[in-house]
């Protein structure tokens, strides 16, 4: 089945009421895994301590706030080029998790970074330019609250995602282009990951964990939103339809 099948919006609900149990309940195993492998079986660095630990759900939110935008932006396109009529509804989604993820991720980089570099902020390339990742979210998400059309907020976000994704290989590679404080990857990188395997495996089953987290509430977020197009359409539809009875009223003459 293609995915334009999944285009009907009440086909999509029903699809979303058979795999969100089993993604929390997966989504639960993961974090329950990773937590434990985090506190009691991931080793402290020899020079930050236990302060490492942070990397565990700094680096996973970092990653997030990254993919959420990545698929907003393909929901962008599938809203401007293929006009399918849930790509909206996933951007709109998105933006608040992706802002959620956002913030988590500056919040727990500045923990790190004060034992690390002796300040919480630094204004270098990599700190900045997640900065203006989170204003970008912030301000899609006053663009569809601003305007009350679902469907001409949804191209004007559109247009302003896409310009918005040329952050993202700004920040990817942005401690490889300038001198900053923020250190290099140590695991999506050509040569393989420099980081030692008892750390890299509870990292990895945390990033699955927030993976799964971030497509339950995606989900939950879309059946919400479908929900509520509904409800608009439903009132919308009872006013234009007591609207002209109204006026017949109105118009009746006198006795």
């Amino acid at each position: 089945m293609a995915i334009w099948d999944y285009a009907n919006p009440t086909r999509f609900l029903r699809l979303v009421q058979i795999i969100l149990p089993w993604l929390i309940g997966l989504c639960v195993i993961a974090f329950a895994a990773g937590l434990y492998m985090t506190f009691f079986t991931a080793p402290d660095d020899y020079q930050q301590g236990a302060t490492v630990k942070i990397m565990y759900i700094h680096v996973p939110a970092a990653w997030l706030a990254m993919m959420c935008y990545s698929i907003m932006a393909i929901s962008s396109l599938g809203t401007l080029v293929w006009k399918h009529p849930l790509a909206d509804v996933s951007a709109k989604a998105a933006a608040p998790i992706g802002a959620a993820f956002t913030f988590m991720s500056l919040v727990t980089g500045s923990l790190w970074g004060k034992p690390m570099w002796g300040t919480y902020w630094v204004w270098d390339a990599r700190l900045t330019s997640v900065l203006v990742l989170f204003i970008m979210y912030l301000g899609l998400i006053a663009l569809w609250r601003t305007m009350e059309d679902p469907i001409k907020a949804g191209k004007a976000a559109a247009i302003l995602t896409l310009v918005g994704a040329l952050n993202l290989p700004i920040i990817k590679f942005s401690v490889e282009w300038w001198n900053t404080l923020h250190q290099p990857a140590s695991v999506m990188r050509m040569g393989g990951p420099t980081i030692a395997t008892s750390m890299l495996i509870p990292l990895f089953v945390m990033a699955i964990a927030f993976t799964l987290l971030f497509f339950v509430l995606h989900l939950m977020a879309m059946r919400n939103e479908i929900l509520r197009r509904r409800v608009r359409a439903m009132r919308l539809k009872a006013a234009a339809t007591a609207r002209p009875a109204t006026v017949t009223a109105t118009a009746q003459p006198a006795e």
